[in-house]
C-alpha cells in the first residue's frame, strides 16, 4: 500500500484542519496591516492597538492547555466550531469599533479565546491523530503548510479593500474569509471518530494530571517551551509592528502586505521541509538552528533602512523559518508523550510561546511610543532568540532518554 493510499482515508479530516488553521492563522497574522489607519481614525495609539493584539495572543496562551484538555472529554468537533464561531464574532466586533474597548474585544479577547479552539495546537492534534505514526511529521508539515496559506490571501486582500473603502471595509472582508472556518471544523472534528491509541493490556491510563506531571519532569520539554517563548515575542513583533516600522520609513504601505503575504507563501515551503526534516533529525535540535538563524537575519535586516528588496527577501527567509516550528514541537510532544494528551501539552508549551507574544507586541508598541523607534525591540527580541537557540541546540545534542514517570499506556501510539 502507498503512503498516499494509506493517509487517503484522513483527506477530510486533514483537508478540513489544513483550511480552518489557514483562515484562522492568516487572518490574524494580517490584523496590524489596519494599525497605522485604525489608529488614526478612533484616535488610539499604537501602544494601545498592541495593547489588544497583547491581549490576543495571552488569551490565546492561557486558554490553549484548557482547551487541549476539554478536547479528550467534550471532542475536537464542539471546540473547533465553537472556536470559529467565536473567530468570527470577534471581527464584527473590530469592524464596528469605535475606540479601545471594541478592539479590545474584539481583535483581543474574542479572537484570543477563539484561537486556543482554532489554532495550531488542536489543528495538529486532530492530524496527529487522523494518521499512523510513521507518516505524521510529514503530516504535520503538510497541514501547517497548508495553514500558511492563509495570509497569501488575507494579506493583499486587506489591503487593497483597506485602501479603497477604509479599513472598517477591510475587516468586513475578513468576516467573509473567516466563514470558511465553519464546515472545514466540521470536517477535521470526524477525528473524533479515532481513537487516541490502543490501550495495552494491564496498562493504566494517565490522567490530565498525572501527564503534565511527567511532562514537567522532564528536562528537554521544560526546556523546549522556554525556548518557545522567545519564538512567540519574535514572531508577533514583526506581525504587529513591521507595517509600522515600514510606514516610519516611509515605505509604500502595499510593501507591508507583500511582506506579511510572502511570509505567508514561504511558510508553506518552510512547514513541508521541517516537517520532512523531523522524520529524519532530532527535532529539537533543529528548533534550536531555527531560533538561532532567525536571529541572525533579524539583525541584518533592522540594523540598516529597509528597502524593497531587503524587505522582501527578509520576509521570505522569515517566512521559511516561521512556522516549522509547529511540526517539530507537535510531532516531539506526540512521539514523546502519545495522543491522548498531546493537545493539552502542545497548550502548555504554546502557554510560553504566547507570553512571549505578549511581550512582543506591547513591548515592541511601548517602546516606539516611549522612544519613537523599534531599535530597542528588534535589538532585545534578537539577542534572547540567539540564546535561545544556543541552549536548546545544545541541550537537544546533549540529552538522553525518555520522560520519568512515562507510563505504557502514555507511550502507546
Amino acid at each position: 500500500m502507498s503512503r498516499w493510499t494509506a493517509l487517503r482515508p484522513a483527506l477530510p479530516i486533514l483537508i478540513g484542519a489544513s483550511l480552518m488553521l489557514s483562515m484562522a492563522m492568516g487572518l490574524r497574522q494580517s490584523l496590524g496591516l489596519f494599525m497605522p489607519p485604525l489608529t488614526r481614525d478612533i484616535g488610539i495609539s499604537v501602544s494601545d492597538f498592541t495593547i489588544a493584539i497583547s491581549v490576543q495572543n495571552l488569551a490565546w496562551g492561557l486558554l490553549q492547555p484548557f482547551a487541549g484538555a476539554l478536547a479528550v472529554r467534550v471532542g475536537f468537533r464542539p471546540l473547533l466550531l465553537g472556536g470559529s464561531v467565536l473567530y468570527l464574532c470577534g471581527l464584527v466586533l473590530l469592524a464596528c469599533a469605535q475606540g479601545l474597548l471594541g478592539v479590545l474585544l474584539g481583535a483581543g479577547i474574542a479572537i484570543g479565546a477563539a484561537m486556543a479552539c482554532t489554532g495550531s495546537a488542536l489543528a495538529m492534534a486532530v492530524a496527529a491523530r487522523a494518521v499512523p505514526a510513521t507518516h505524521r511529521s510529514m503530516v504535520l508539515g503538510l497541514v501547517s503548510a497548508a495553514g500558511s496559506l492563509g495570509a497569501l490571501v488575507a494579506a493583499p486582500l486587506g489591503q487593497v479593500v483597506s485602501q479603497a473603502h477604509g479599513w472598517r471595509m477591510g475587516v468586513a472582508a475578513f468576516v467573509v474569509l473567516a466563514l470558511a472556518m465553519l464546515p472545514a471544523a466540521w470536517f477535521a472534528g470526524r477525528a473524533d471518530r479515532i481513537p487516541a491509541s490502543v490501550p495495552l493490556a494491564g496498562a493504566v491510563q494517565q490522567n490530565a494530571r498525572q501527564a503534565l506531571g511527567v511532562a514537567l519532569r522532564h528536562h528537554p520539554f521544560v526546556v523546549m517551551a522556554l525556548a518557545y517563548f522567545v519564538c512567540g515575542m519574535q514572531l508577533v513583533f514583526l506581525t504587529t509592528h513591521l507595517p509600522s516600522y515600514l510606514d516610519l520609513c516611509g515605505m509604500d504601505p502595499m510593501l507591508s502586505a507583500q511582506a506579511l503575504g510572502l511570509i505567508g507563501g514561504f511558510n508553506v515551503l518552510g512547514s513541508l521541509f521541517f516537517g520532512w526534516a523531523g522524520g529524519r533529525w532530532p527535532k529539537q535540535a533543529l528548533l534550536g538552528m531555527i531560533y538561532l538563524v532567525r536571529s541572525l537575519v533579524l539583525v541584518w535586516y533592522f540594523r540598516t533602512l529597509p528597502t524593497v528588496e531587503s524587505t522582501l527577501v527578509f520576509a521570505s527567509v522569515m517566512g521559511f523559518l516561521w512556522l516549522g516550528v509547529a511540526p517539530l514541537v507537535s510531532g516531539w510532544i506526540a512521539d514523546t508523550f502519545g495522543l491522548r494528551w498531546q493537545a493539552m501539552l502542545a497548550g502548555v508549551a504554546f502557554c510560553s510561546h504566547q507570553v512571549g507574544s505578549f511581550l512582543g507586541a506591547f513591548g515592541g508598541g511601548l517602546v516606539y511610543d516611549l522612544l519613537g523607534n523599534y531599535t530597542l525591540a528588534w535589538q532585545t527580541g534578537a539577542a534572547l532568540g540567539l540564546a535561545a537557540g544556543v541552549v536548546q541546540l545544545g541541550f537537544a545534542l546533549g540529552h538522553k532518554g525518555p520522560p520519568p514517570g512515562m507510563t505504557p499506556q502514555a507511550a502507546t501510539r
